[in-house]
């Protein structure tokens, strides 16, 4: 499986969540969409622990298998057909899960995350 994990799925996988851990364990590739590393980065700058978890951060995407997703503009369309969905059907989600929702199908990932309205896009597969 190749995943892609949302901000809280990383902060879970750094909390030691047994099944966040047997995921990211098991998968052929795990990937950051750039919104999750800017959200974390912000996170970090606002905590205690900026350096250290900078550091954590880094090691993660030493590893093999490990990535940081970017937009081009195939992820434009992908941006825009999810915006469009989710307006019409009244269920709006942040911008940065936009961003998220955009990469994770244009790479065809598999999504962890804890998000529920990510629930409102039947066509990404979920962890």
């Amino acid at each position: 499986m190749r995943l892609a994990l949302d901000t809280n799925a990383y902060v879970d996988l750094c909390k030691g969540v047994a099944g966040t851990a047997r995921l990211v364990e098991t998968a052929e590739s795990v990937s950051l969409p750039f919104a999750v590393v800017a959200e974390l980065r912000a996170g970090f700058a606002m905590g205690r622990k900026s350096s250290e978890n900078e550091l954590t951060l880094r090691r993660f995407l030493l590893v093999d298998g490990a990535g940081v997703l970017y937009p081009d503009d195939q992820t434009s369309h992908h941006y825009a057909s999810v915006f469009r969905q989710l307006r019409h059907q009244g269920t709006p989600i942040p911008t940065n899960d936009l961003w998220i929702a955009a990469l994770v199908l244009q790479h065809n990932l598999v999504l962890h995350s804890r998000d529920r309205h990510f629930d409102h896009l039947p066509q990404i597969v979920r962890a």
